[in-house]
């Protein structure tokens, strides 16, 4: 309840309610249904599998993912006790091999994902028709915390195919310059690769991959008091995935790149500039232009979302979210996983230097937007949120328009750009970092405001 400082009728202080969150909850709910009919219409007008299409695969045909579905049934598990997880996995698992044998005898290739989406969907509804209070709110919480990172998916895959349709020439020409300013680190990395093996290969492919492995754990243990004590953080990792997910691919559409492996290297299918990476850096265009590319190759690398994920794991890493510090495994996890991405994406050519900046700062700013929402949006968080927001415009313009300087002045231009992104950094730091953690609000008491 909020107070107005301007006094009513007779000079009586009038109360403001601030609006329920229920009303923005019912919102979320009936946006959902909204974009996914929106972008199947979309995807049956061009020609692509649209997300209704792919869910349905999921339940009754073969999964596009096998990782995905379980992924979503192991979070919405977190929301109920041992016993039922129990249960619900051993259904899922015993779905899941009757759905790969029958698959099999069919004269299919072997796949896993059905059983999951069937439990996560029956734990919906006996949680939602047949169970009260605590048992109810958390089970659907964490219910809807999986099928929303499974949905986040499908739209993630249709929305790559809309990046192809409406933008068919891409800005590669521009980051390449642009990129020079940072020493073209994707050709230096993809040769240390190179140099060190097959082996070190595999693990970064890994990594790079199953980025989801290393959400769910850290979300499995920030969530893992949620059954024994009632208790949801007010902030974990999950929310910054999602509305990372949410925001930066929007971004694609208005700084199409398709990256170095593509725009400069062998995979390009003719439409490249030339064989360059990752053994010759292209010379400097000072005519660079928009570049025609195929009608299949995503245009996903600015910002790199790989590099926005994994820093948000970093940061979850850091501190457990009571305020005190994570245990040095998780911490271990983190500095790796964040390490290992970093390296796999320069280093297989599907980024380029200033797009894992451009990543790295807007994972900054919507962690600042998200983090700690107890202490509400003064103008500490006012500040950093619009600082961030800034520099992540003031690079993507400076990519397109000042990429010909950037290149001629490589080291005047990388030190702008870096400063950028360290100076964010320290404001976050010391925004986030330096104070006393306020403790984490629980659910009940989210609903008693």
């Amino acid at each position: 309840m909020l107070i107005d400082p301007g006094p009513g009728v007779g000079g009586v202080t009038r109360e403001v309610r601030a609006p329920r969150p229920r009303i923005w909850l019912a919102a979320g709910i009936a946006a959902v249904p909204v974009l996914l009919i929106a972008l199947q219409i979309a995807s049956i007008g061009h020609d692509f599998e649209g997300p209704l299409g792919s869910l349905l695969n999921d339940y009754i045909g073969t999964p596009k993912s096998m990782s995905v579905p379980w992924a979503g049934l192991i979070l919405a598990l977190i929301g109920i006790s041992m016993r039922r997880r129990l249960i619900a996995l051993g259904a899922a698992v015993a779905i899941d091999v009757i759905a790969a044998t029958v698959r099999l005898l069919a004269g299919g290739h072997f796949a896993i994902g059905n059983g999951p989406v069937w439990v996560l969907a029956g734990l919906a509804l006996v949680a939602g028709f047949r169970w009260r209070g605590a048992d109810r709110r958390n089970a659907l919480h964490a219910a809807a915390l999986g099928a929303l990172l499974i949905l986040a998916t499908k739209v993630g895959d249709v929305w790559l195919h809309i990046t192809v349709v409406t933008r068919p020439a891409v800005f590669d020409e521009y980051a390449i310059l642009a990129d020079h300013a940072l020493g073209d680190p994707s050709w230096v990395v993809a040769r240390v690769l190179d140099a060190l093996g097959p082996a070190v290969h595999a693990v970064l492919h890994w990594v790079y991959i199953e980025l989801p492995v290393a959400a769910i754990v850290v979300a499995i243990w920030q969530l893992r008091r949620v059954v024994r004590d009632g208790i949801w953080p007010s902030h974990y990792l999950v929310r910054t995935f999602l509305v990372l997910g949410l925001v930066g691919p929007v971004l694609y559409l208005v700084f199409p790149v398709v990256g170095p492996m593509f725009a400069a290297g062998a995979d390009g299918h003719g439409l490249q500039l030339g064989n360059y990476w990752p053994d010759v850096v292209p010379p400097i265009d000072r005519s660079p232009a928009d570049m025609p590319f195929d009608g299949f190759t995503p245009r996903n690398c600015m910002p790199s979302m790989h590099t926005a994920w994994a820093l948000s794991v970093f940061l979850h890493t850091r501190r457990d979210t009571d305020g005190g510090p994570a245990p040095l495994w998780l911490r271990a996890l983190g500095t790796f996983w964040l390490i290992a991405t970093l390296t796999a994406t320069l280093g297989f050519g599907y980024h380029y230097g200033v797009d894992l900046v451009a990543g790295a700062v807007l994972c900054l700013t919507v962690e600042s937007a998200l983090r700690e929402p107890e202490r509400g949006w003064g103008w500490f968080r006012v500040r950093i949120v619009g600082l961030g927001a800034t520099i992540l415009a003031a690079l993507l313009i400076c990519y397109r328009y000042l990429a010909v300087p950037m290149a001629e002045y490589p080291v005047v231009a990388g030190t702008i750009v870096l400063a950028l992104l360290a100076g964010l950094a320290a404001a976050f730091h010391a925004t986030w970092f330096t104070h006393q953690t306020l403790p984490a609000s629980t659910e009940p008491a989210l609903a008693e405001r």
